[in-house]
């Protein structure tokens, strides 16, 4: 026979077996959403508080069923509460398994240290809340803990994680000490700076032995991590992609590497959630030019007005390139688009050179010309750098040339900022066939979001023949934006997810059309 007592404590183990499996899911949720925030309090807030957070929906209709069992059945209140989490958790975690996410978690070392606090933290608070809450209460609790338990398990965390960053930069900094005649480039910009080091790259590498951060290897701890696993003594060039989202962040790269060449490709209005403003993304984007050494050399794009007009306060050298501006030292021409890319006309010393590249868009015609002037700068033979320059890879998800099922798609899922994809959509319109864009819009633009999407709807008109919108709030500018440029209502179509638009697609268009894939966001962003 079970006495009272054992049986209270089996009770309460079952209870607290079925609550950790309710918040499991909502752990690792509320873990990936402080992933994708930059393990940054300030920016998983502002996600959290989002009003267009829809997250809890279903968490709210297991609040509300918890809540009236409860008041229906007074006295088996905690019995049917028990069953109710029982079967939501089953729920949920079948759900999960078959979830696919745009960005997973990824279960990094830091992730890992994490999941361990923030288990033992969750028993700690549902062994608490059942000795002193209902277990309907708790019920719902269990649900709410995982986001709320991320502001302790920072602050926790932090000095730890701090620590750990700090070895391991130091070890890079040494690293790069030790090799005194690498060349060192930095590359930054607004947009264009992932493309610019992929084409650099590419130009350069069969003269210099040359290594990039991979991917969008950005933050310090991605090029800590770089210069630690892949830098290497033979190395002649380390070419190093430097992302910056608030005040600060360029000038503490730039005194980590230390690179002699800077490029600034653009700067326009991105992350104005952090920067708070233009000018300090004018200024923070800058500081590669104004932190490189007397003898350093600047590259820069003269058609972006920001970076036109800006009084650099250092007195090293400066290239500039350019396709509208006149002044230019390396001036774009003869531009021509097709399904095949691009070809355009550069004079370089008084004399015409054509290139060619797979590449699209004036904006990668841009990135090349900063990576002509660099590989000149270093010494490469003219002739040779029009070989390289029509060899350049296609860059992934940047207006990337490819075919799917048999249907042409112009992939720019990562490239989408105001400028970037008003270009894209001017690559769509010199497309053969019906030409359509899918798009759930562009994100991280401040108080100038919805305004910025709304005339990236108008100027729609003309350029594409169909839209497929990918979100309903999310996209209500975009929507806006078109209607008020007297898009035809019938060609726009509204998704609630990237799979339902591919379905669409498919059904709707031939292998004829053009498709332009424009910006894939982030769950953390995806509503």
């Amino acid at each position: 026979m079970i006495n009272d007592k054992t049986a209270e404590i089996l009770i309460g183990l079952l209870f607290l077996a079925v609550y950790l499996a309710l918040s499991f899911v909502y752990a690792k949720h509320a873990l990936q959403m402080f992933q994708q925030n930059r393990y940054e309090l300030k920016r998983y807030s502002r996600w959290l508080t989002d009003k267009k957070n829809l997250h809890f929906s279903v968490a709210f209709i297991y609040v509300i069923a918890v809540l009236c069992l409860n008041t229906l059945f007074q006295n088996y209140g905690p019995l049917f509460c028990i069953f109710v989490s029982i079967a939501f958790a089953v729920y949920l975690l079948i759900n999960e398994n078959k979830k696919t996410y745009i960005k997973d978690l990824v279960l990094t070392a830091r992730v890992k240290r994490q999941i361990v606090l923030m288990t033992v933290l969750e028993c700690a608070l549902i062994l608490i809340g059942m000795r002193y809450l209902p277990a309907d209460i708790l019920g719902i609790c269990a649900i709410f803990f995982p986001y709320l338990i991320i502001y302790p398990l920072a602050l926790l965390t932090e000095p730890l994680e701090y620590l750990i960053k700090k070895y391991y930069e130091n070890d890079a900094r040494k690293i790069l000490n030790q090799n005194s005649r690498l060349i060192k480039v930095g590359i930054t910009g607004s947009y264009g700076k992932t493309s610019t080091k992929n084409i650099v790259t590419d130009i350069i590498s069969d003269h210099l032995f040359t290594l990039m951060t991979p991917a969008s290897y950005n933050t310090p701890m991605g090029i800590t991590r770089t210069i630690r696993e892949m830098l290497k003594p033979i190395h002649e060039v380390f070419i190093c992609e430097m992302g910056a989202d608030k005040a600060g962040d360029i000038s503490y790269l730039m005194d980590f590497v230390k690179p002699k060449y800077g490029i600034v490709t653009s700067i326009g209005p991105q992350h104005l959630n952090t920067f708070t403003s233009m000018e300090n993304i004018i200024h923070e984007k800058m500081q590669e030019i104004e932190k490189l050494p007397a003898d350093g050399v600047g590259f820069l794009n003269i058609d972006n007005e920001f970076i036109k007009d800006y009084k650099i306060q250092n007195n090293c050298k400066v290239v500039t390139v350019g396709i509208e501006n006149q002044n230019a030292d390396y001036r774009a021409k003869n531009i021509r688009f097709n399904k095949n890319g691009s070809e355009f006309t550069v004079e370089i010393n008084k004399k015409k050179y054509k290139f060619t590249t797979c590449l699209l868009g004036k904006h990668n015609i841009t990135n090349i010309l900063l990576g002509i002037a660099l590989a000149l700068e270093l010494g490469l033979d003219i002739k040779e750098i029009v070989r390289k320059v029509a060899t350049i890879r296609q860059i992934e998800h940047r207006l990337q040339l490819k075919t799917i099922n048999g249907y042409t798609f112009i992939d720019d899922a990562f490239n989408a900022n105001p400028v970037g994809s008003k270009m894209a959509l001017d690559v769509l319109s010199m497309m053969d066939g019906r030409r359509v864009i899918v798009t759930p819009g562009m994100i991280d633009l401040g108080e100038k979001q919805e305004e910025l999407n709304r005339d990236f709807g108008a100027y729609m008109k003309e350029k594409a023949d169909h839209v497929v919108l990918v979100g309903e709030k999310q996209t209500k500018p975009i929507l806006e934006g078109l209607k008020q440029s007297g898009f035809n209502e019938s060609d726009i179509a509204i998704c609630k997810n990237i799979n339902e638009a591919f379905d669409y697609v498919y059904k709707n268009f031939t292998i004829k059309d053009t498709i332009l894939l424009e910006n894939d966001l982030p769950d953390a962003f995806n509503v």
